[in-house]
């Protein structure tokens, strides 16, 4: 699993079939220090509750496409869980 911080939403102007509810929400990637590490991805979120500035964990890839209602519909990134803090 992959830390990161939301950063903004994306609206987008044609939805997939089976992602009509998913919010989008740009997210940077994160060090386990919290600095930030590359680019910003997009995210389907599949908690549905994540906002703005929150601290997340996200899945990549096949994995990605599982976290969500149906399955294996056309995403990167989904967020999986809020973090409520990191010890490292």
């Amino acid at each position: 699993m992959l830390l990161g911080r939301v950063i903004g939403t994306l609206v987008p102007c044609v939805v997939y079939k089976g992602l009509e509810s998913v919010p989008m929400q740009w997210v940077q990637p994160l060090e386990p220090s919290k600095e930030p590490n590359g680019k910003a991805v997009i995210c389907a979120d599949s908690t549905r509750m994540a906002g703005l500035s929150e601290l997340v964990y996200y899945e990549g890839g096949r994995e990605a496409a599982m976290a969500l209602d149906p399955w294996f519909v056309p995403v990167d990134h989904a967020i999986i869980g809020i973090v409520d803090d990191v010890h490292v």
